[in-house]
């Protein structure tokens, strides 16, 4: 491989250049943003090596680290533009809707739907750290689809930043993703408004708010620019989530209403059981 060129210079996108640049220091690297700023922020910030619009023709592999909305279209794009050499990642949270517009795209076997487990609360160029992906999961949709060949410098690249990949098909993907990360988004969001709207007649309750707070709710400071569209486009499954979530809220509001010790306390002590799930310190 020779070049890698990265579109969207954000926190996803930079990370990558970043960690790329460390682990395969005799590739080069260029990219592109939407955002004029952000492309010059990332050139400043040593994301990439260099910014350009087009495509280099030496381009191995690309990466697309846009709104998950936009992905489609600009997949479909940059596939017509390269050579039949060239890989094409996407790195988006949601699947569906994405392999389904590339099902019959001339191209397909160019492209592999990927998306690495891995964020913060922050957003934009300044966002990204070299640190981000090391040993991160990396889930490969329709793997079958993506030619043998140009798969391999994918997995080049992943091997490079201690990545751990998981095959998944774009349906599994999307329902799962609504339960362990678009559904914590959501209700952190939500939390977020709840407590601003009680600051509307109380003004010092920021004052009392603790790390626990902070915590629960810090996933409130992500871009609404990405998680607008990531909620819309896995909408049915985020209905799905959002459902089940609002009624169990609904029964431990019942037993706070009923003044049940005994059936809060079992209810609380069986959910613990996730602390052994996740391998956390007690």
């Amino acid at each position: 491989m020779q070049h890698i060129h990265i579109i969207g210079l954000g926190l996803l996108g930079g990370s990558f250049g970043l960690a790329l640049q460390q682990a395969k220091p005799e590739l080069s690297f260029s990219g592109w943003d939407s955002n004029l700023d952000h492309a010059h922020e990332a050139l400043a910030l040593g994301l990439v090596q260099r910014i350009e619009e087009t495509i280099p023709a030496e381009t191995d592999v690309v990466l697309l680290a846009t709104p998950v909305d936009t992905l489609p279209g600009l997949a479909a794009q940059v596939l017509e533009q390269v050579g039949p050499d060239t890989l094409v990642i996407d790195l988006g949270s949601t699947k569906g809707a994405l392999c389904t517009a590339l099902s019959q795209h001339p191209k397909r076997a160019q492209f592999l739907a990927g998306h690495p487990i891995a964020g913060t609360e922050y957003s934009g160029p300044r966002a990204a750290t070299a640190g981000l992906l090391e040993r991160k999961v990396f889930i490969v949709c329709e793997m079958e689809r993506t030619d043998l060949h140009l798969k391999e410098k994918a997995y080049a690249l992943l091997e490079s930043l201690n990545m751990k990949l998981r095959f998944m098909d774009p349906e599994e993907h999307d329902r799962h993703l609504a339960f362990v990360s678009h559904l914590s988004h959501a209700t952190s969001f939500m939390l977020g408004e709840t407590v601003l709207q009680k600051m509307e007649d109380d003004r010092h309750i920021f004052d009392m708010a603790g790390s626990g707070f902070a915590s629960t709710v810090r996933l409130a400071k992500s871009s609404p620019a990405m998680w607008t569209p990531i909620f819309l486009e896995n909408r049915s499954h985020m209905l799905d989530a959002l459902d089940r979530y609002i009624a169990n809220l609904q029964e431990l509001r019942g037993t706070l209403d009923r003044g049940d010790s005994a059936a809060l306390h079992a209810r609380l002590k069986a959910i613990n059981r996730i602390q052994t799930i996740l391998d956390l310190e007690p």
